[in-house]
C-alpha cells in the first residue's frame, strides 16, 4: 500500500488524511522532517502561506522538502501548497520550495468573506468537480511543460508538472475525493517507476 504524507504544520490535516484513505491509500501526518523518507507522496495543504513557512523554517524542514522533490516523489499543494511549490510568487522576489514552473499570485479571489464554491471541469477527473475557494490564490502564468488542468472564469485553478500537483480550490472540504485519487494514482506511477 502507498504511504501519503500530510505536511502537519497547519491547515485542513485531518481532512485531507481522510480523503487519502478514501482512496485507499495510508495517510500519514508529517510532523517531523524525518517523516518524509517513510512515504511515497505529499500533500502540502490549504492554511496560511506565511505561518506554514515561518513553520517550515521553525522546524528545518526546507532542505528536506526540496531533496523530498528532487527524489522524483509526487508533492500536491493544494492553496497556500501551491503558492509554496510555486517557482514564482507575484510581488516577492523569492519562491519558497519553488519546484513547480508556475507564476502564483496569493488571495486573488478576495478575502475570506469572498470565498465561494464552484463547479470545476478538470482534466483527467472530471467534468463536474465541487471546488471550494477561500482566500485563494491563482495561477498567473505556466511554464510550457505545465499542464493546466482546470480554469475559473479565465483563471488557472488546477495545473500539473510531471510530479507536481497544484491546485487554488480545498477537494478536501468535499465528499468528492476524486482530484486526492487523480494525485493517489501519480503516486502510484511515480512509485511503480522507482520499483523499475
Amino acid at each position: 500500500m502507498i504511504k501519503i504524507g500530510v505536511l502537519a504544520l497547519q491547515g485542513a490535516v485531518r481532512e485531507h488524511m481522510q480523503s487519502v484513505e478514501a482512496c485507499g491509500a495510508e495517510a500519514i501526518a508529517v510532523k517531523h522532517k524525518e517523516e518524509l523518507k517513510e512515504i511515497d507522496g505529499l500533500i502540502l495543504p490549504g492554511g496560511e502561506s506565511t505561518t506554514m513557512r515561518r513553520l517550515i523554517d521553525k522546524y528545518d524542514f526546507m532542505d528536506a522538502l526540496k531533496e523530498f522533490a528532487a527524489e522524483g516523489k509526487p508533492m500536491f499543494g493544494t492553496c497556500a501548497g501551491l503558492i509554496l511549490l510555486a517557482k514564482n510568487l507575484v510581488g516577492y522576489n523569492e519562491p519558497h520550495i519553488g519546484v513547480m514552473d508556475v507564476t502564483v499570485e496569493r488571495n486573488s479571489f478576495g478575502r475570506q468573506v469572498d470565498s465561494f464554491e464552484a463547479d470545476l471541469a478538470i482534466r483527467d477527473v472530471a467534468s463536474e468537480f465541487p471546488a471550494v475557494f477561500i482566500r485563494a490564490p491563482h495561477i498567473v502564468e505556466a511554464g510550457e511543460n505545465v499542464e493546466i488542468l482546470a480554469k475559473h472564469n479565465d483563471r488557472i485553478v488546477a495545473a500539473r508538472e510531471g510530479q507536481f500537483l497544484g491546485c487554488s480550490f480545498h477537494p478536501e472540504l468535499t465528499e468528492d475525493h476524486r482530484f486526492t485519487g487523480y494525485f493517489v494514482e501519480m503516486v502510484k506511477e511515480a512509485k511503480q517507476k522507482q520499483l523499475v
